[in-house]
């Protein structure tokens, strides 16, 4: 799903993870906006082996009831985003629940800092994030358990990676955060979808591309009012094949 702002909305988008081709594009993010997609499907007799999705219900749903041979991947890009996502609003209760104005400075304008990747920090950054994580044990705990969460899917072989998983969930329930706690139940409803990268390899790097030129090409036209054309320079602007590979 993509959001393209308040006068487009939420789109779906379905690409080929093979030819990065976009085969599909319907209004909303609700099971029904995949209907058009699953007619379509019908005139081709090669089946679905795989689909990477984020870990919406709908659309969850709606591949098990249509495709249910395939495998079905949780992206590990919207898992790693949901999670940062907590971590936000983590950050923003302790920031404003410290009694001492010093350390919550500390805490202040560090969103970018604690999700972005450690290794692109430059010098100045690090020692910001350094200083932050100090100022509260709690949020380094979370920011520990957010980097651990990023190297689940760099383990050799699934059963490691299953190991992983579990560690992590070992270390979030008794950390006696809440909202770790929470994410653990996440985690492990999805724990088959997010273990099944190991079997399919899927990597989200190439939808996240698409979905980028996406929204630049709404942000320009500041929005299309006419779905069909939207569709049309979509599908342009990535040189589409409009055809199921194999």
């Amino acid at each position: 799903e993509i959001y393209c702002g308040s006068k487009s909305g939420f789109m779906t988008v379905v690409i080929d993870m093979k030819t990065s081709a976009v085969i599909y594009t319907e209004k909303g993010k609700k099971a029904e906006s995949l209907d058009g997609f699953w007619k379509r499907k019908l005139r081709c007799k090669k089946p679905i082996e795989a689909v990477a999705t984020d870990m919406g219900q709908a659309y969850i749903s709606s591949v098990k009831q249509h495709a249910p041979k395939a495998k079905l991947v949780i992206d590990r890009f919207h898992v790693v985003k949901r999670f940062n996502e907590k971590l936000t609003e983590f950050r923003r209760e302790l920031q404003n629940s410290m009694s001492n104005k010093n350390d919550a400075q500390y805490l202040k304008n560090t969103r970018w800092l604690l999700v972005s990747n450690p290794d692109r920090l430059d010098e100045q950054g690090q020692a910001r994030l350094e200083r932050a994580l100090a100022a509260n044990q709690p949020l380094a705990v979370v920011y520990y358990l957010k980097e651990k969460l990023r190297m689940l899917w760099s383990q050799p072989s699934k059963i490691e990676g299953e190991r992983w998983l579990e560690s992590w969930i070992d270390e979030a329930n008794h950390s006696g955060i809440v909202m770790l706690e929470k994410f653990t139940k996440t985690l492990r409803k999805h724990k088959d979808g997010i273990l099944a990268f190991y079997d399919e390899r899927m990597n989200s790097g190439r939808v996240e591309g698409v979905n980028n030129r996406i929204k630049t090409l709404n942000k320009v036209a500041y929005g299309y009012r006419d779905w069909e054309f939207f569709e049309l320079k979509i599908k342009a602007s990535h040189e589409a094949k409009y055809r199921f590979s194999g």
